[in-house]
């Protein structure tokens, strides 16, 4: 058997042909292709096409229909193997547009019975209720003109009467709420034909055709291959974090269960394909931006030029318009909990491949379909954590560091402690051997407070005087728990970038374990070890100074001035 390859961009299909054959020309074969592999990556995917083909003598021009029109023909590529001769020539891609699909026949016939099944129930409800607002109407009339001589009713009479109106309206009633409960149904069967039908796809929406030329010394049989990045697919990760706090005796454990969350609007039909997602970003630049020369010079301001006003030659724009049972389980002797698949993971220098078992289906809607691609237990570090300045709860959190070759993409988690889903969280980027750490929920048996001590401001009796300003606070944490636990208490001071504006730190603050946390500036933590039913005081005081005349103001996370 033969086989080539040929270092060209290209795009492909799965083959069955029509062969034309002209004298003096290339034979022509209209490929009808299938998705074989599709590797998605987090901004782009790489779809690979297959062909048999059945070629004969001499020069063929094999073609690549309606493929989708955001395919980068910079990235297309070629490849073929056939039981003879076979080689590939030149390989051309143009913009044709996509053929219009013919509007349901079926549906439409179907739709037309409908709507008029719908007039025919709406004029009955019309008419019923003109016939209930005439009962109405007898029944709110004066009593003489209830008798045919215009005098009125004998009070005999009166129940005769009402009885009268009473079943009158009841029976409207029911035939009123048929006709309803009929109408509603059709308007429900009229909507879901509308949303199921295919429309036709707008005039001049293009795709794209690959031409590839291929020459056969004798007629043979073969496979080409067609592969193409494309836009409009990415993937994304989502984790499930699972604890077990280990609160009988055992050793605290933490699973970490990788997922893929899938999407794509190539215009494709990814089904029954092999599907493998990448951490490379395709769509991203090869290399470091290049850096210019700054050049630091004196402000010439703008020269404004006045220019007369000019009436709009545009009309504005109109608004637009808005635009199954499940079967029981079948009973069996012992029943064993599924097993969700895992991917494959092949871990290289520069990037990481996970290729999902089996055949795998992703819609062309846009519907996210997810896979589970791995999972791994996780030896986690429990503490407490708390920031009594915002919130007065104690949190449980875990940090664990991730010892395998794969990183951990910026992604969602779904936080379980102990079985209890207990909210969602953010993951940033964890590279291997990296730590990180995520919160479980609040720890109702840790307990926290915070109390102002102290608070003193001096009033300036003089112009050209400095404002002196004094804080202090407490907080207080004990632990309920009947075994020990680690917690860091979380607070701040100002900060300031002004020479006129002093903040200093008094003797009465207890001696921060962190004076600044994740490089931000005044924030600071205590760290401490409590036993059983202990409890622990924190203490934060400081002073601050700034000019009499001057307002002061407190911004939170202030953007630093290049």
């Amino acid at each position: 058997m033969t086989r080539i390859r040929l270092p060209l961009l290209v795009a492909g299909t799965a083959v069955q042909l029509l062969v034309v054959t002209v004298p003096g020309f290339a034979a022509t074969m209209e490929a009808v292709s299938h998705v074989a592999s599709v590797t998605v990556y987090p901004d782009a995917a790489m779809v690979t096409r297959s062909a048999e083909v059945d070629l004969p003598e001499g020069t063929t021009s094999l073609v690549f229909k309606g493929l989708p029109i955001g395919l980068d023909p910079a990235s297309l590529r070629v490849e073929g193997a056939a039981a003879g001769a076979l080689s590939i020539g030149s390989v051309d891609t143009r913009t044709a547009p996509t053929d219009v699909r013919p509007i349901d026949s079926a549906i439409e016939t179907r739709l037309k019975q409908l709507r008029f099944e719908r007039e025919g129930w709406q004029s009955s409800v019309d008419a019923l209720e003109a016939k209930k607002a005439m009962i109405l109407r007898y029944g709110e009339a004066s009593p003489e003109k209830l008798s045919a001589e215009a005098a009125p009713l004998e009070i005999a009479r009166w129940p005769s009467a009402w009885d009268v109106v009473g079943q009158g309206l009841a029976k409207v009633g029911d035939d009123l709420r048929a006709a309803r409960g009929s109408l509603r149904d059709l308007d429900d069967q009229i909507k879901a034909l509308e949303n199921a039908r295919q429309r036709p796809v707008a005039h001049g929406t293009a795709g794209r055709d690959v031409i590839v030329e291929l020459e056969a010394g004798a007629a043979t049989k073969g496979k080409i291959t067609l592969s193409y990045r494309v836009a409009g697919a990415s993937w994304r990760p989502v984790y499930d974090m699972r604890l077990e706090t280990g609160t009988a005796g055992a050793k605290p454990s933490l699973e970490l269960v990788r997922r893929a969350a899938v999407t794509q609007r190539t215009g494709e039909d990814w089904s029954g394909v092999a599907l493998s997602l990448s951490t490379v970003r395709a769509a991203r630049g090869t290399g470091a931006p290049d850096l210019q020369p700054l050049q630091m010079q004196f402000f010439e301001p703008p020269v404004a030029y006045a220019r007369p006003m000019a009436k709009s030659l545009v009309a504005p724009s109109p608004p637009m318009a808005d635009s199954a049972q499940r079967q029981a389980a079948p009973v069996v002797a012992e029943a064993r909990p599924a097993e969700e698949r895992e991917a494959s993971v092949e871990a290289g220098a520069y990037q990481a491949s996970f290729r999902v078992a089996g055949q795998s289906e992703v819609p062309a809607d846009g519907a996210t379909k997810t896979f589970r691609l791995g999972s791994r237990k996780l030896v986690p570090e429990l503490s407490i954590r708390t920031t009594p300045l915002l919130d007065e709860t104690a949190y449980l959190s875990a940090r664990f560091t991730l010892d395998e070759d794969v990183p951990l993409l910026a992604g969602p988690v779904s936080m379980q402690r102990d079985g209890v889903y207990v909210g969602q969280a953010r993951l940033g980027f964890v590279a291997p051997g990296d730590s990180a750490e995520l919160g479980f929920g609040a720890d109702d048996k840790v307990k926290v407070s915070r109390v102002p001590v102290r608070r003193k401001e001096n009033e300036p009796s003089w112009l050209g005087s400095t404002k002196v300003e004094t804080r202090e606070f407490r907080t207080t944490v004990k632990n309920l728990h009947d075994f020990p636990v680690k917690i860091a208490v979380f607070d701040r001071v100002p900060i300031s970038e002004n020479s006129a504006i002093a903040i200093d730190m008094l003797p009465a603050t207890t001696p921060p374990t962190d004076k600044i946390v994740d490089d931000k500036r005044g924030v600071m933590a205590w760290r401490a070890d409590l036993a059983p039913n202990e409890a622990r005081e924190f203490r934060l005081a400081y002073r601050m100074k700034w000019p009499a005349d001057r307002d002061v103001d407190f911004v939170e996370n202030p953007v630093r001035k290049q």
